[in-house]
């Protein structure tokens, strides 16, 4: 049986004390400009998929060959690439398509954890905080345009809620140390329905008026873009990564029984089956960790616990833009939260076990609780009538898979060295990916030079490690960060205002929301978008979603030509956050981005028809 090590790095909880004065200093300070990578230079592209399909299809060993594209194995993708080992990526469906791009949105260290650390004096849940905050600084550094801070406020209504949680935010201070956001404080009643002002001001479940409320920041992000931008960055690193190619079998060699690669099929444009070799295979399949797990040894038990978590989105007039709300404690022991998200106010989220499956959906009962739980702080509640999108994401949680429930699960990551050329890490969450990407390379390097050293009788100088630079991902940005600025949509929209005087006018490219949800997006790949749109302003700088929504027409030839975008789904689900904000608006979308992609990858009428077919069928699955 394959060893198995939950890795405790980390430090320990007395050091976050010791830095906590030092951290509280530090808040608010600038952070520093970000290192120069080769893709800070917005005009170089990222190599073309059918390139990268090439060199997966060439005769190459890699070093690390990674199964799985969503968070980590795109995390781990970009680790070891840029520590100078020959790396490749495959992944079955689209990157992000499954868990992490239904997430909670946050980038944070879990106040749920700090106090679950406190009353059952657990170090692991205070690591796991520690750990996690300290990591959220990391992923607001280097994604400025995709993640940034967030109030949340947390609502207080009988009189001993105010210090209870005020205490318990100012320990999520104290262990944030030198990786704190604004310190947290408190607000009176009337101040905070100045800024929340559809809180109620009395709870009608029991009539206890709102004493005040405890503010705190953390992280927001947007998790479909940031995954994207991650597998782009890493193939600018120099992996070789492709979306859509799906590993049929594992290979192994018939004289050792190692695992030395795998066979695998585009599944976009078929083709025959090929081979990829590495010297190690690093498993980052998520909720199918134990699949790939047993493709190997098919007697392995399971170390993944499947957790479904269902969402729901509103329209954005529920709450302020720039504050979210928190339900420290909902009927079962759980919380809920209600927050802004690009131009909508997303609410959950669930916790139970669930099937694995491709595509998720949350059920009627799951909408009901989330929607009973915010409804009794909320001046107006909101009902189905007003919901316009739902979704169900599945947590791969590393966890003894014979507990009852998930809720007491740790979000803890693990990574397990199978002992046969592959190497697994599961669990953990959005906020650590780049510490579980550097666990998981530490441990495939280990594992592939325990080979080389012991079995093929090589010398140290000839090791993995040898060649291996240290990690460096915590300063590592990811494409579109190096040239944004929180004013860039203002740079646009001048610059746009300019050109109009000489050119055929385009209104869109000349308003305020469009700009500002191409500057989020995008980063410093935004003017190429706005160039791009200006060329053909009739044709591609139109708003293919409706009114309400500021995705253009342009959008989808660049994420065709620089953001592996490959069917109709990627873009209205994972390029767009279309179908999570607003399906109706999603579906207005999909005939002229269907039209748009087929144009300009070449699809023929049937094809074009599946890809509709399938995307009206993936945004039924945001519905109730």
């Amino acid at each position: 049986m394959a060893a198995r090590r939950l890795l405790g790095y980390g430090t320990s909880a007395g050091a976050a004390v010791g830095a906590a004065a030092w951290g509280i200093v530090q808040m608010g300070m600038p952070e520093p400009a970000l290192p120069g990578e080769p893709w800070a230079d917005a005009s170089v592209s990222a190599p073309s998929r059918r390139e990268q399909l090439r060199k997966l299809r060439g005769n190459e060993e890699f070093d690390v060959l990674i199964i799985g594209g969503g968070a980590t194995g795109a995390g781990a993708a970009v680790d070891a690439a840029t520590r100078g080992l020959r790396t490749a990526l495959i992944e079955g469906e689209d990157f992000g398509s499954g868990t992490s791009s239904r997430s909670t949105k946050l980038v944070h260290g879990g106040v749920r954890y700090l106090e679950k650390a406190v009353f059952q004096l657990s170090y692991g849940q205070l690591k796991l905080v520690f750990e996690a905050l300290h990591e959220r600084k990391n992923l607001l550094r280097n994604a400025p345009h995709l993640a940034r801070p967030l109030p949340i406020a947390t609502p207080c209504y009988h009189g001993w809620e105010v210090p209870y949680y005020w205490a318990g935010m100012k320990a999520y201070d104290l262990v944030a140390g030198t990786s704190g956001l604004t310190m947290s404080g408190f607000r009176t009643a009337a101040e905070s329905l100045a800024v929340f002002p559809t809180l109620a001001a009395v709870r009608e479940t029991d009539g206890a008026s709102l004493k005040g409320t405890i503010v705190y920041r953390d992280g927001q992000f947007d998790d479909a873009r940031l995954n994207v931008a991650l597998a782009c960055t890493a193939t600018h690193a120099g992996a070789v990564a492709a979306n859509y190619v799906k590993v049929t079998s594992l290979v192994k060699d018939v004289r050792t029984g190692r695992v030395v690669g795998v066979r695998a099929k585009d599944v976009v444009d078929g083709g025959r089956e090929f081979e990829v070799r590495a010297k190690v295979v690093l498993n980052c399949t998520g909720p199918f960790t134990d699949g790939v797990r047993k493709m190997s040894d098919g007697s392995r038990m399971d170390i993944m616990t499947p957790a479904g978590g269902a969402h729901l989105t509103l329209p954005k007039h529920f709450a302020p833009e720039s504050e979210g709300l928190i339900v420290p404690k909902t009927k079962d022991g759980r919380v809920v939260f209600m927050l802004p998200w690009l131009g909508g106010v997303i609410a959950g989220t669930t916790d139970a076990l669930a099937p694995v499956t491709l595509r998720p959906r949350a059920s009627a009962d799951e909408v009901d609780f989330i929607l009973d739980s915010i409804a009794p702080y909320l001046s107006v509640p909101a009902t189905r009538a007003d919901v316009t999108s739902v979704w169900s994401g599945i947590r791969p949680l590393a966890a003894d898979p014979t507990q009852s429930g998930t809720e007491n699960v740790s979000r803890d990551h693990l990574v397990v060295d199978e002992g046969d050329g592959m190497v697994t890490v599961t669990g953990g969450k959005w906020t650590t990916y780049r510490l579980m990407a550097e666990h998981a390379v530490d441990a495939a390097i280990r594992a592939a030079d325990k080979v080389l050293l012991e079995q093929e009788r090589r010398t140290v100088k000839e090791s993995m490690a040898s060649r291996a630079g240290k990690c460096r991902t915590t300063d590592v940005a990811v494409v579109g960060a190096h040239g944004y600025s929180p004013d860039l949509h203002v740079r646009l929209l001048s610059k746009s205002s300019k050109s109009a005087k000489s050119s055929e006018p385009a209104p869109e490219l000349e308003d305020a929301a469009v700009m500002s949800h191409l500057a989020k997006s995008y980063g410093d790949r935004a003017p190429a978008i706005v160039e791009l749109a200006r060329s053909d302003p009739r044709g591609l700088a139109r708003r293919i979603a409706g009114p309400n929504q500021p995705v253009i027409a342009a959008e989808v030839l660049h994420a065709a030509r620089a953001e592996y975008c490959q069917t109709t789904c990627d873009f209205v689900a994972r390029r767009t956050r279309l179908a999570f904000l607003d399906v109706e608006a999603a579906r207005v979308a999909v005939p002229e981005v269907n039209k748009l992609l087929a144009k300009e990858l070449g699809w023929g009428s049937r094809r074009a028809a599946r890809e509709l077919k399938d995307a009206n069928a993936l945004l039924d699955t945001f519905t109730c």
